[in-house]
Parts: C-alpha cells; structure tokens; sequence
C-alpha cells in the first residue's frame, strides 16, 4: 500500500464515521457520544496529512524544555 491509498482509505473513514456520528439519537448521550466519536475518528486523517508535511526527520522530534 502507498501512501496515497492509505490517506484515501483515511478520508473515507473519517467520511464513514461522520455518517455513523449523525445517526445517532439526539439526545444528550447521543450528542456527547457523537462529539467524541467524530473527534477521534476523524484525528487519524488530520494526523497522518501533517505527519507527510514534515520536512526532515527534526520536524518530527518535540523539543522537551
């Protein structure tokens, strides 16, 4: 796999959990379930397209201070 397949297999699971988070009931559970479910469902994609913006191997590195 390559890294284009592996973002757009990314983007359609951040699609598919969107899907999923909307059909859930809208009550308080359902609309706080839903928040945490499309924020971690969908981070794996945000992460992985900053991850193939660095530059170098530093910019993978956190400065500890």
């Amino acid at each position: 796999m390559n890294k284009f397949e592996l973002e757009e297999r990314l983007i359609n699971f951040s699609v598919l959990i969107i899907k999923i988070a909307n059909e859930l009931p809208n009550i308080r559970a359902g609309n706080h379930l839903s928040g945490q479910l499309i924020r971690s469902g969908t981070s794996a994609s945000l992460n992985y397209g900053e991850s193939q913006s660095g530059e170098s191997r530093k910019d993978f590195i956190y400065p500890v201070r």
